[in-house]
């Protein structure tokens, strides 16, 4: 009976778990339509256009806030928070280093989230991973080197900029390594995901290379994308460790 009314209340809390992510993401969803009816990044630079901007990181951070509580500020959702500070700063082009700044701290928090006990008893080893780690690496550290010919001559400011920049590779590589550790397919992708929309808005903004038709709406739809990736996999590892302490329970 033990086993039936186990496997019953892990049929029903993953049925009321979709049901409630669903319903808690329509913010979200709503968010990112008004964005992009808008189209902030052809408007003029104004509050308005940083609140809209953000707004999608930000209902996501609330969701998962209400999901796994207030120690997830020291993890996701602080790290969304972080990220709408930084969506905030890239309104105004005067402001991007800034914005890497907060983004690069929003890796770091997802990097921390990544290390928790809800993620560690997933992690595993094998040559596989080990390869995927060298893949991850490899991308991050042949795009610093090309980019850097590039930082030293179209950033303001190469002095600052060469080493910001390497800084923020590693950080995000760094979030991306730990994120495929986790063995989450959820945060994995969007790890993945995070680092291809900001590779494609570095080639862009320092001018690697020409700039993208849609280039704009690749990297937004990618960005906003891995953020979902992300808190929704943290959301789905804090109900997972949930019911495994239910198991456990019942088992004793």
């Amino acid at each position: 009976m033990d086993i039936l009314d186990t496997y019953t209340y892990d049929r029903r809390q993953r049925r009321n778990t979709s049901c409630t992510l669903f319903f808690s993401l329509l913010p979200f969803f709503a968010s990112i339509a008004i964005y992009f009816y808008l189209w902030i990044p052809e408007s003029a630079p104004s509050l308005l256009a940083a609140a809209v901007k953000s707004a999608p990181a930000i209902s996501l951070a609330l969701m998962v806030l209400c999901n796994n509580g207030g120690r997830s500020l020291l993890g996701a959702a602080g790290g969304l928070l972080l990220s709408a500070g930084g969506d905030t700063c890239l309104i105004w082009s005067e402001l991007f280093l800034q914005g890497m700044v907060s983004f690069a701290l929003a890796h770091l928090l997802y990097s921390l989230c990544f290390l928790s006990s809800r993620y560690s008893s997933h992690s595993y080893s094998s040559s596989g991973i080990y390869i995927l780690y060298l893949l991850l690496w490899g991308i991050g550290g042949g795009s610093y080197v090309y980019l850097l010919p590039f930082l030293q001559k179209n950033s303001p400011e190469p002095s600052v900029f060469v080493p910001a920049v390497g800084c923020y590779a590693f950080l995000i590589v760094v979030m991306a390594t730990l994120a495929a550790r986790t063995r989450n397919s959820w945060v994995f992708l969007g790890g993945i995901i995070f680092m291809a929309s900001d590779l494609t808005l570095a080639l862009q903004h320092f001018k690697a290379i020409e700039n993208l038709e849609y280039g704009r709406h690749i990297v937004m739809t990618t960005y906003y994308l891995a953020q979902l990736l992300i808190a929704v996999g943290d959301v789905k590892a804090t109900l997972a460790e949930e019911a495994d302490e239910f198991r456990k329970w019942k088992r004793s």
